[in-house]
């Protein structure tokens, strides 16, 4: 999650459950804190000075930081404990009103991939506000084999569009607000280890973060928009 008041990033790591600001102008220096442990934490969202952290199993924690106090609450994804749904990408969309999540697996997906709402205020879920639909993906890579697993997701604020990152595939796709496909990128897996976050500065520059994998180091990409 992109912070433009000081050029930092925020993030997470998924096992410990330690929450880090990285500044991206002073060497990589960062701060961290502790907010949870014993879940598989995959995406953090800033929004209206509140953090929403997912879970894999789609339990999303709500995190508010005062100056002497974290203010913590947890949503809990329907029937998220028996393990048929898998979450790894957050994000805030305008015009639902809500946090949506991609599945990277859901029971009921067959060559679709489903959107769930989150609600801030009531932290309940929506089910199927959209689905994208995977054959449309394997048309425009031109590649059948094509795997799509959504691993980040990012609107970008200049052309209003959703950006997703698949790790599994190493693909970037581009999709409008209602999830129909437009642009399919494969990604040189040199660079892109395990691409598993993805946000935008407000100039429209992306921000891609890799996670070690088993070989490897966790590392951040900035690409300047032209």
């Amino acid at each position: 999650a992109y912070y433009p008041n000081d050029t930092s990033v925020f993030t997470i790591s998924n096992k410990n459950g330690l929450f880090y600001k990285i500044y991206l102008n002073r060497g990589g220096f960062a701060k961290r804190w502790a907010f949870g442990k014993n879940e598989d934490y995959k995406d953090v969202v800033l929004q209206d000075s509140t953090f929403y952290i997912l879970a894999s199993k789609g339990d999303i924690v709500k995190l508010r930081f005062t100056q002497d106090s974290v203010l913590k609450q947890k949503g809990k994804f329907p029937n998220g404990d028996s393990a048929v749904n898998e979450f790894e990408s957050l994000y805030y969309d305008e015009n639902y009103k809500q946090m949506i999540m991609l599945c990277k697996h859901c029971q009921e997906d067959k060559h679709k991939v489903s959107a769930w709402g989150f609600s801030t205020d009531s932290l309940q879920y929506t089910p199927a506000l959209f689905t994208i639909d995977e054959k449309a993906i394997a048309e425009k890579a031109s590649d059948h084999k094509v795997i799509f697993k959504p691993s980040a997701t990012a609107v970008n604020p200049i052309t209003d569009e959703l950006y997703i990152l698949s790790a599994v595939g190493k693909i970037l796709v581009i999709t409008d607000r209602n999830g129909t496909v437009k642009e399919v990128y494969h990604l040189d897996p040199n660079i892109y280890n395990q691409p598993e976050g993805l946000a935008f500065t407000p100039k429209g520059d992306m921000i891609i973060s890799n996670a070690a994998g088993e070989e490897g180091i966790p590392d951040i990409l900035i690409f300047k928009r032209k």
